[in-house]
């Protein structure tokens, strides 16, 4: 790449979508019918300004934009725009553009539509940041952004137990394959010393030569596999289908189920050269690529006949990311592409059948060509690019694919002969999908009205582009402009390529043709043959991913439950208990361990006579607070030992904090006495071996905090710690304060001071709460609400169970 060219416009691009999804209930509201025409401007309006971009990619220059994020640490938000990712922002918004459009005839009159049209602004926007941003970390927070909205859109019928679970599990999935793959981001950021994109493949060398370079590599190909949905993971995605037919259409054929997929693609040039990324990816995606295309032709569900046609083309893109050489990831690319335009047609029509007809089975289904001709259109369309048939775009994607694998110097026979088999069952699939509802005898499932233009306009188009690609392919606006780029970006350096429709007689020709009579063939006799099949994958299924996920799912809820049984049983001195007994375990225990400690530094003063005295006092009122059978003699007492430790600041020459603990100690009492004052006498319900249990943990923790203060004190003698410099040199200059005190609470540590205050004021909020319904409780029915004495709890129920 030669010199960036700086976009100004395009943060404020990639933030539009957040923008406008907060003011959509308002438009909605005022708007109505209109209202998805009128957001489908946003997204038609990114196409086109991303659409501006492919001269100067093409030209070999990369877009940047950079927003100062954390100045003080060098963080900047920096995105940057090359050609595999103006190819996924293409996709993204054109995209983004027809399923808002197609929505809002789909989803016309449903009382939710509004939320949809927020959950999908916020999706799009989303995946937008994260096809383009330079930075590992907001690349991440994207990633995580489109699991949380697409939770939302998953589940938009969220009064059926179908969709609940379907967008639980799909959050869970990529939820936790996200999490394994921070933790890999983490790790590669620290080896190459960078969270850039473009440094870390700078410092490729870093990383391949790294003791961790394994470890970092599963952990982010487990991310990017349960995103993209790759066997053992794969099983979510058809659940998945539980949505609405827009959020299938965007989220499973474009948009969301591509991101591992682009990930795969953008650390292509940094890890693709090892064989662990060959054999590992190559064989997930060419399992995942044989699998859904098996298991897709089963199917007699429109839309489950598309999700696992989805999960065989991931795994497709995946298989070839995983070869990596310079022809394969130029069928990546333009098979990337060729999917989005005839999956998301495809899916499209499949809503539109079952809007109108109230059913997805395709043996319900047929003779609709002549009730639903735009509709019919469609699909012939995307049917035609997905089975692979000149002249359409699939045709160029299925004879690179074959030209792919038979080039390799190693397992050349075995890839070609998993992708001829795919792509067999993919032709049956395609076949299915276009035959059974629209050939033959006319049903009882017929459209019950005309299909608005609304709904079959996004079909057409997409149908209409497939064709019109694949006859222009090898002009400089396909080959030069849009893959040339993204493969240059895929390999790390520019490569100049050339599409075209034919090649002349090849093996790859031979075997389009042998793919296109297997897969009529097979769609000969695939009803025959389903039931039989069926039986076999049914005999699978109880010891398949699915039923893993299950186990582990009822197996996390199942300890949850005995853990919450067992320690979150409600008595609130158990919980301390357990607090102190972890803090002493794991700091006493550190601190105990620790080696390089000078203690010989100490040098602790004499006592004085008024610290003994005060030491005796203090001391004193401890024994009466843990002995005393009086409420008000123990808040009394508690003062005494709040008031004894002010005077301990006023002899350490500490005035200001000893003003502040006469306040609070002043105000805690006061607050005692009106809350307790009401309340009966102690009784007396522990043990003794459960009192001299609390004793011994009281004793440690005072040991402890006592090592602790001692271990800060020889720590800043042998100045260790620049913190007490820092500050005394800070605060000032930086805070304009002179009481060091001060402006370490309200301006060092002010959002933790701020964070402080917001727990103590949801507190103060929920005992309002609690106070109030008390009141209510005790008001109802023409009752007078009238202040309660507290009867003594009964010590058969409330007798501490030693431990």
């Amino acid at each position: 790449m030669v010199n960036p060219v700086v976009a100004r416009g395009l943060i404020l691009a990639l933030l539009s979508g957040f923008i406008l999804s907060l003011f959509v209930p308002w438009l909605h509201r005022l708007l109505r019918q209109t209202t998805g025409w009128v957001l489908a401007l946003l997204p038609l309006s990114l196409f086109a300004y991303f659409l501006s971009l492919v001269g100067p990619v093409a030209s070999g220059h990369m877009v940047v934009a950079q927003l100062s994020w954390v100045p003080s640490l060098d963080i900047n938000l920096t995105f940057v725009v090359d050609g595999w990712g103006l190819c996924l922002a293409l996709v993204v918004s054109g995209m983004g553009a027809l399923v808002i459009i197609y929505a809002s005839s789909y989803l016309k009159n449903h009382p939710a539509i509004g939320r949809f049209y927020t959950f999908i602004l916020i999706f799009m926007a989303s995946m937008l940041v994260l096809v383009l941003a330079d930075n590992v970390f907001l690349m991440y927070i994207a990633w995580e952004l489109t699991s949380l909205s697409s939770f939302f859109l998953i589940g938009f019928y969220h009064e059926k137990e179908s969709s609940q679970k379907a967008a639980l599990q799909a959050l869970l999935v990529t939820g936790l394959g996200g999490l394994l793959m921070l933790a890999g981001l983490i790790w590669a950021t620290a080896v190459a010393g960078s969270s850039s994109f473009q440094e870390i493949q700078a410092n490729q060398e870093l990383l391949l030569q790294s003791s961790g370079f394994v470890p970092i590599l599963i952990l982010i190909l487990l991310g990017a596999f349960t995103k993209s949905a790759q066997f053992p993971f794969h099983f979510w995605l058809p659940n998945a289908m539980a949505g609405p037919a827009p959020v299938s259409t965007y989220l499973h054929s474009a948009t969301m189920v591509k991101a591992g997929v682009y990930l795969l693609g953008r650390l292509q040039p940094t890890l693709g050269d090892s064989g662990e990324w060959f054999y590992v990816v190559t064989i997930i995606g060419a399992i995942t690529a044989l699998l859904g295309a098996w298991l897709s032709w089963q199917k007699t569900d429109l839309k489950e006949i598309l999700a696992y046609s989805t999960i065989s083309a991931l795994g497709t893109l995946v298989l070839l990311l995983g070869i990596g050489t310079e022809l394969a990831l130029e069928t990546a690319v333009l098979f990337l592409l060729i999917h989005a335009l005839y999956k998301g047609g495809l899916f499209m029509a499949a809503g539109i059948i079952d809007h109108e007809t109230g059913t997805r089975d395709v043996r319900q289904l047929g003779g609709l060509r002549r009730k639903m001709p735009w509709t019919f259109a469609g699909v012939l369309l995307a049917a035609g690019s997905m089975a692979g048939l000149p002249p359409f775009l699939g045709f160029i994607g299925k004879e690179l694919m074959y030209e792919t694998t038979l080039e390799l110097p190693l397992y050349a026979l075995l890839l070609t002969g998993v992708l001829l088999l795919t792509n067999i069952l993919m032709v049956t699939a395609a076949l299915i999908l276009l035959v059974r509802p629209f050939f033959g005898d006319l049903k009882e499932a017929q459209p019950h009205h005309k299909t608005p233009l609304n709904m079959w306009l996004g079909p057409l188009v997409l149908g209409v582009l497939a064709l019109l690609l694949g006859l222009f392919a090898s002009s400089d606006a396909i080959s030069g402009a849009l893959v040339s780029p993204a493969v240059s970006a895929l390999m790390g350096s520019e490569k100049h390529l050339h599409l075209a429709l034919w090649h002349g007689l090849t093996p790859m020709l031979g075997l389009s043709l042998l793919t296109w009579l297997g897969g009529i063939g097979l769609f000969a006799v695939h009803e025959r043959l389903r039931p039989g099949v069926v039986g076999w994958d049914t005999a699978v299924q109880p010891i398949g991913p699915e039923k893993w996920y299950g186990w582990l799912l009822d197996g996390t809820l199942g300890l949850a439950s005995w853990f919450t049984e067992k320690f979150q049983n409600g008595k609130l001195r158990y919980y301390l208990l357990y607090v102190i007994i972890t803090t002493l375990l794991f700091v006493g225990g550190t601190l105990g361990f620790r080696t390089n400690i000078p203690w010989e530094t100490l040098n602790l003063t004499p006592l004085r006579l008024p610290e003994m005295i005060l030491a005796v006092v203090l001391l004193a009122a401890v024994a009466l607070v843990v002995r005393v059978e009086s409420r008000l003699t123990a808040v009394a007492g508690l003062g005494v030992v709040g008031y004894s430790i002010a005077v301990y600041y006023i002899l350490f020459s500490a005035p200001d904090l000893a003003m502040t603990q006469f306040a609070i100690e002043t105000l805690t009492v006061i607050l005692f006495v009106l809350v307790l004052y009401r309340l009966p006498r102690f009784e007396q319900f522990s043990s003794r071996r459960t009192h001299l249990r609390d004793a011994v943990m009281a004793g440690f923790v005072g040991l402890l905090m006592a090592g602790l203060t001692l271990m800060a004190q020889v720590v800043h003698l042998v100045g260790a710690s620049e913190l007490t410099d820092f500050f005394i040199r800070s605060t000032e200059p930086l805070a304009k304060g002179h009481n060091i005190v001060n402006v370490i609470l309200v301006d060092f540590r002010g959002l933790d001071t701020m964070v402080e205050i917001t727990v103590l004021s949801v507190a103060a909020i929920g005992v309002y709460a609690l106070l109030k319904s008390r009141t209510l409780y005790l008001a109802r029915d023409g009752e007078t609400a009238v202040s309660q004495p507290v009867q003594p709890p009964n010590p058969e129920l409330t007798q501490e169970e030693d431990v």
